[in-house]
């Protein structure tokens, strides 16, 4: 007889391992099913985010920000740095440590919260008296049911047609995760989030990076304000970034990738590179699944039809994260999965898309929330604008980084914040306050008048909500 709980988790990343230990808390019997191996075998929880994406960016995001800083930033507050060296797979060590201590914390946590893991694929073998049967394929195979299943099966990265990932030459965000060597020439296809910011790692390693992107805006869902600000510091670092591209043939090669394209003139290009990352977008992970079992609705992209409250055309059955509509974040995915288990069991779980925070962590990092410039005006809003340049800001000064800006969107009639747009140092965190702000409905005047600590990055913020009303004190 297989084992029975009253809810299974398919899939243990961000949204998968937060809603087993949300149902758990509320007293459910939980089972989360997750395949992902490290190196030994062994169960690696946390999905893309934790084993090839958030996590393992971020941490060689910082092994070479300290090597920039090293050769080209350490002499202006009068330390000598000389013959400061890269040991390339040192960096690649200690990112695969950061992750393996979250896959352990994640294993942690489930065990803690009495989660019952299961290493291996989960899928649908069919419906069961109360609920649904779900297989396990891992090292032993066996099936288990459950009244209430979440699946969390996450995303994959899209390839181009014709080209596939070899993860030698041509590489996936798991690839270029991998690079045991600093490449000569890079080449990106993609200016999204993971062109840039594997493009700047290897940039400050010596790299010669090239980012080719097909649509002819620079990051076309940030404030253009704020995206032109950032384009500009790219292009200052050296960071080469072609938009209006029309990739053609791609040949793999022994000793690297050509990339043949036309660029925004319409003149024929050839670019020769030794490593070619493709970053062009995600596509949903139901691969295996079996959904058919079940008669589960997928859409014409492969993913899971849902609801507004994340429930799927069958009965008990719901869906998180990259699997389903909205933005691939890992933050959305957690929100969703705390919301689901909630609401299995009887409460009213809420995720809010419109103060969901963006970021992009180069440097300068860029993070957003809410609705942009051109979206107001699209949409046909009057509202005022406000911003303050980190130029301004002592505590920016003595860091030694004053690119960019802060940003405030409100309405012009009722001062409420509609939208907060940064580009500059620590953006990544200052974000959080325009997300409190506008999730209690803030006006922009709120934030002007609340007292934020000196010499600190966050007086920017309240800078630039003093500039809605034409007031700023520092600039």
């Amino acid at each position: 007889m297989s084992k029975q709980f009253d809810v299974v988790v398919i899939g243990g990343g961000p949204g998968g391992y937060i809603s087993a230990i949300r149902a758990a808390q509320l007293g459910f019997q939980v089972a989360c099913i997750d395949e992902w191996k490290n190196a030994a075998g062994g169960p690696a929880p946390g999905g893309t985010c934790t084993n090839v994406g958030c996590i393992p960016s971020k941490a060689l995001l910082q092994s070479s920000e300290h090597f920039e800083h090293a050769n080209h930033h350490f002499a202006e507050h009068g330390i000598t740095a000389k013959d400061v060296k890269m040991d390339v797979a040192k960096m690649i060590a200690r990112k695969d440590s950061v992750v393996k201590q979250n896959n352990d914390g994640i294993l942690y946590l489930l065990k803690k919260n009495k989660v019952t893991f299961f290493h291996g694929r989960g899928s649908f073998a069919g419906k069961a008296e109360g609920g649904y049967t779900i297989h396990v394929a891992g090292k032993t195979e066996e099936d288990i049911t459950a009244k209430q299943v979440i699946i969390a099966t996450g995303s994959n990265a899209r390839a181009l047609p014709g080209t596939p990932f070899d993860e030698v030459n041509v590489l996936s965000n798991d690839g270029a995760l991998r690079v045991g060597a600093v490449p000569k020439k890079l080449a990106l296809i993609g200016s999204g989030v993971i062109g840039l910011e594997m493009g700047s790692v290897w940039r400050r390693l010596g790299a010669d990076v090239t980012i080719l992107e097909g649509l002819p805006t620079f990051l076309g869902a940030v404030d253009e304000q704020i995206a032109k600000e950032a384009k500009k510091a790219f292009d200052k670092q050296g960071l080469k970034i072609e938009l209006g591209v029309k990739v053609g043939e791609i040949v793999n090669g022994k000793k690297g990738v050509t990339v043949n394209y036309t660029n925004a003139k319409g003149e024929a290009v050839v670019l020769d590179a030794d490593k070619l990352i493709v970053s062009i977008g995600r596509v949903p992970n139901t691969i295996g699944l079996n959904a058919e079992a079940v008669g589960l609705q997928l859409d014409e992209r492969g993913a899971i039809v849902v609801d507004a409250d994340c429930k799927t055309n069958l009965p008990g059955v719901w869906a998180v994260g990259d699997v389903v509509r909205g933005p691939m974040l890992a933050h959305k995915a957690e929100e969703e999965g705390v919301a689901v288990a909630e609401r299995i069991a009887g409460q009213h779980g809420h995720v809010n898309f419109n103060t969901i925070p963006w970021v992009i962590y180069t440097s300068p990092e860029i993070a957003w929330v809410g609705r942009t410039e051109q979206q107001l005006k699209a949409d046909g809003v009057a509202y005022k604008a406000g911003t303050f340049p980190f130029l301004a800001n002592g505590r920016a000064r003595a860091l030694g980084d004053t690119t960019g800006m802060v940003k405030f969107l409100a309405d012009a009639t009722t001062d409420e914040i509609l939208g907060v747009h940064m580009v500059g140092p620590q953006v990544s965190e200052l974000i959080a306050e325009a997300v409190v702000a506008m999730e209690f409905r803030a006006s922009a005047e709120d934030i002007a008048r609340i007292c934020h600590a000196h010499p600190s990055l966050s007086e920017a913020t309240k800078e630039a909500a003093l500039a809605v009303d034409k007031r700023t004190l520092n600039f």
